[in-house]
């Protein structure tokens, strides 16, 4: 017997897990992490925040609530990103 997928998954982005460290993310049929160490400022936001993030397509993440918004790009390639938030 084989586990075949019945269809197209219909969740084109969400966040999949949150810890202590930071959350995974699912977009474009690929997971990322964002660690709380190189984004804190979602470490003391509330969970309701935090799951209203809104995929602009091709690579734009945004965060209304929290004023936070990120490019897929720097999760990708954070090498090419060397500036950190810092209070």
């Amino acid at each position: 017997m084989s586990l075949n997928v019945a269809g197209k998954s219909t969740s084109e982005h969400e966040i999949t897990n949150i810890s202590q460290h930071g959350m995974w993310i699912w977009v474009n049929q690929k997971e990322y992490f964002i660690s709380f160490d190189d984004f804190p400022m979602f470490k003391n936001a509330s969970l309701e925040s935090i799951f209203k993030m809104v995929f602009y397509p091709p690579n734009h993440l945004r965060w209304g609530k929290l004023d936070i918004d990120i490019e897929l790009e720097s999760l990708e390639n954070p090498e090419a990103y060397p500036l950190v938030y810092s209070r």
